[in-house]
């Protein structure tokens, strides 16, 4: 396969690093989201903008732990092909 047809996915490893960088991502996000619920500011509109903030926060939270569950599955698959290709054993020769 020639580099331009690359993806994130051709590896397990790959999707690994894609799911920590999506997972960074999401920290970042979920950090500036807690601020401005801390301050969502007066006027008209502010206690809506408080409730939309707090549904956004509690989303974070479910991708956070679907992102958790990610992770889990792909350091499993990663041992099965390890299992299966007898790569552990391959390494430790």
């Amino acid at each position: 396969m020639n580099d331009a047809q690359r993806t994130p996915f051709d590896s397990i490893e790959g999707a690994q690093e894609y799911v920590a960088l999506l997972a960074e991502a999401l920290e970042e996000a979920a950090a500036a989201i807690e601020q401005d619920t801390e301050s969502p500011g007066d006027g008209p509109g502010a206690e809506r903008r408080l409730q939309a903030l707090r549904i956004v926060s509690y989303k974070l939270s479910q991708l956070r732990g679907h992102l958790a569950a990610s992770r889990r599955i792909l350091n499993d698959l990663r041992t099965l092909r390890r299992l299966l290709l007898d790569e552990r054993g391959a390494a430790a020769d």
